[in-house]
């Protein structure tokens, strides 16, 4: 069996270079926000998601899809570039309390042997990380998906998210993400998605000490994410989490 590495979804230099087009019911907010008309179908959400991969997936070392609104249009229209890497989103995102992603299980709809078929080489899971909720609960659904990956020779990846607790209402987003990586750092996946430590402000020996600690406790090769960073200041925090 042909088993994939992160090799697979990086650039030839090593480097990571990452689209992810898997939003679902929150890109549908995000249009209804831009002025889109009400309600905005399911047809919009596909049109753009294939469109960018057409027009990003050149540049980039790999591209995040989900299977709801694009996997299966973005594998016949051929919308992915031949140099570009195919992560699978393996998540369902179930919703609650006013928000869209209130929870989050594997999806018992992937199907791993047509993914890797269809020329996937990666699946990614959402972890969603509270302070009141089980832990055991979280290392048991990574354990699970990385078993999934792996036994199909896929490169599994997570991205732990924290959340503020269900119960009470302190809530210290930094400690969060350093405690979510001392959990989940070790876990036995292949790449860790980190949340970028101060939404990528402050000045750069902060970002950097930050960015230190976070390497002090995840095991693996591990990436930033652009979500809740300005965009000019993500190239930056970029930077300086490489250093």
């Amino acid at each position: 069996m042909n088993k994939y590495t992160i090799n697979d979804i990086t650039r030839a230099s090593g480097g990571f270079a990452m689209l992810a087009v898997d939003q679902r019911e929150a890109m549908r907010m995000m249009f209804a926000a831009a002025g889109a008309p009400a309600p905005v179908a399911d047809s919009v959400l596909t049109d753009f998601k294939v469109n960018a991969a057409k027009t990003l997936s050149p540049y980039a070392s790999a591209i995040l899809v989900d299977q709801q609104f694009c996997y299966r249009q973005v594998v016949e229209q051929n919308a992915i570039a031949k140099s570009c890497a195919m992560i699978v989103a393996a998540d369902e995102f179930i919703p609650g309390n006013g928000i869209p992603v209130d929870s989050v299980v594997i999806d018992r709809k992937i199907n791993p042997l047509q993914i890797k078929q269809d020329g996937g080489k990666a699946l990614k899971l959402l972890v969603l990380w509270r302070s009141d909720e089980d832990a055991q609960q979280r290392l048991d659904m990574v354990k699970e998906f990385n078993e999934l990956c792996h036994s199909h020779g896929l490169v599994s990846i997570i991205e732990p998210v924290v959340r503020p607790p269900r119960r009470g209402d302190k809530f210290d987003r930094e400690q969060a993400i350093i405690d979510a990586a001392k959990e989940l750092g070790d876990s036995g996946a292949d790449l860790y998605k980190v949340e970028m430590p101060l939404y990528g402000k402050g000045p750069q020996q902060e970002l950097l000490s930050a960015s230190q600690r976070l390497n002090d406790h995840i095991n693996m090769p591990w990436v930033i994410l652009s979500s809740g960073v300005d965009e000019k200041l993500f190239p930056r925090a970029v930077r300086v989490a490489m250093t």
